[in-house]
């Protein structure tokens, strides 16, 4: 990476990490995937249940293969094979697993964590339910403030969600949002945590990389 590019992002990221701690999250920045899923690790104990978001990021990082060769139990609704009935037990049980594995559809330099659901398990899960949350985003997901992570979700990451999943909606072909009112529209529920929860522990990791969508 071009240094002046580096430092860039590395400033960015540096304030991210200090504003969330003032808002009473715990925050770090790293280098690259790698070193998040060693944070990870050395966070997480075999005992310990683990539930996982519907996240691309968690996935691109490698930690779902470690953590169960290190012997703990990963809920994750993603699991090839699973029926409607089975991927709903599995995010119910996510709602009380000790540890919560997400992404961010948007973190904001002022300290703010912004995110946008479709099922809404993700959010509610995030926000209580398990004894930690650990959050993992790359630099692609800093914001200046929440109206810009509002526009982010809706213009970036919706859409390639949207196709992701093969939705009949109008970003998944426009590449950009309408506000669309179909019956597959993925944006139908806003959290934006402005400080950390009570009774809720929350690691927020900041990856020197492009990570997610």
């Amino acid at each position: 990476m071009n240094e002046i590019v580096k430092w860039f992002y590395e400033t960015r990221l540096q304030e991210a990490v200090r504003n969330l701690i003032k808002h009473e999250f715990e925050a770090i920045s790293v280098s690259d995937r790698l070193a998040a899923c060693m944070e990870i690790l050395k966070r997480v104990s075999p005992d310990k249940t683990i539930g996982v978001g519907g996240s691309i990021t968690i996935r691109e990082i490698g930690i779902i293969d470690k953590l169960r060769e290190q012997g703990n139990i990963v809920y994750d609704h993603w699991k090839e094979g699973l029926t409607k009935e089975e991927s709903l037990r599995i995010r119910k049980k996510q709602q009380s697993s000790n540890v919560y594995l997400t992404s961010a559809n948007a973190i904001t330099i002022n300290g703010e964590i912004v995110n946008v659901d479709g099922f809404c398990n993700r959010i509610s899960s995030m926000s209580f339910g398990p004894e930690e949350v650990i959050f993992v985003a790359g630099k692609n997901k800093i914001v200046k403030d929440i109206k810009e992570g509002l526009e982010r979700i809706k213009n970036i990451a919706a859409p390639m969600n949207a196709r992701r999943f093969g939705a009949d909606t109008p970003c998944a072909s426009l590449g950009r949002c309408v506000d669309c009112n179909v019956p597959q529209r993925i944006c139908r529920g806003t959290l934006i945590l402005e400080r950390r929860p009570f009774n809720t522990k929350m690691l927020v990791i900041l990856v020197m990389e492009d990570l997610g969508f």
